[in-house]
């Protein structure tokens, strides 16, 4: 019986069970860990430093003697968190009768007679109204607009359309719509301007998607991680597939056994 000859394996074509070196297998270990552990570090810093800022914005107006480290040894992160809840359902349940809107009222009347104060508060209350509202459509769409060249797609968040005044000084019968253009990596700036409404692609996407993708500048598609599950199972199966065909080849030829003489 003659040995089945095995062909020589270059480096190049190493099959998927074959020992990778100490550094290859130390550094993919490394970046499993990081890709696990830092959006859980990030998380968890991000949360604890908005904790303690409230908590640091909100301790100078609680009396010491409701303060829990006044009882307590140490101090209680949240505690600020939970007055600051408490503080704005109040507020917002007080101000829902009608005592409530009067002094909100008189209040605003106030705010309106000081010239500098005046524009900031007004346009802060539309902006916190318009964001917060439970029935708006402002940046819950998202679209494509030509920007900043021909050819050059950018991805916006469509608002609403511009008041009577801006609408008859913008040139065109055509109706504008605006929107805000969040920039890479930090989704809080950008740029505002108003579009004619044929000029928006409207996409169906999520805003958080889109911050997702303005964030990671590209490096993150939504519907990615499905598509790269689909993509990594079959590269497994085509893996095992090409392992146990390779197995198969090089195991021996089963012999016959030999005929009994009688």
């Amino acid at each position: 019986m003659t040995s089945k000859q095995v062909p020589p394996v270059t480096s190049g074509e190493l099959p998927p069970d074959h020992p990778r070196g100490l550094m290859a297998r130390f550094r993919n270990y490394f970046l499993t860990g990081l890709v696990v552990a830092g959006p859980v570090a990030i998380t968890l810093y991000l949360t604890w430093w908005f904790v303690n800022w409230v908590d640091n914005l909100v301790r100078p107006f609680v009396p010491l003697a409701y303060r829990p480290e006044t009882y307590l040894p140490f101090g209680l992160p949240g505690s600020g968190l939970v007055v600051a809840v408490i503080a704005l359902t109040l507020l917002g349940f007080l101000t829902a009768n009608l005592i409530g809107r009067s002094l909100v009222d008189l209040g605003e009347r106030l705010l309106g007679r000081i010239p500098a104060v005046r524009a900031i508060y007004r346009g802060l209350k539309q902006v916190f109204e318009t964001l917060f509202s439970g029935n708006g459509s402002s940046f819950r769409r998202v679209g494509l607009v030509e920007f900043p060249s021909p050819g050059m797609w950018s991805i916006v968040l469509i608002s609403q359309a511009p008041s009577p005044d801006v609408a008859a000084s913008l040139p065109g019968a055509e109706e504008h719509i605006s929107v805000f253009l969040p920039c890479s990596p930090n989704p809080t700036t950008g740029f505002f301007f108003y579009v004619p409404k044929s000029k928006i692609i409207e996409v169906d996407m999520s805003t958080e998607d889109a911050a997702t993708l303005i964030m990671s500048a590209g490096v993150v598609q939504p519907g990615a991680n499905g598509d790269a599950q689909k993509r990594a199972a079959a590269l497994a199966g085509m893996a095992n597939a090409a392992r146990v065909a390779n197995q198969t080849s090089l195991q021996p030829a089963a012999q016959p056994a030999p005929a009994k003489v009688e």
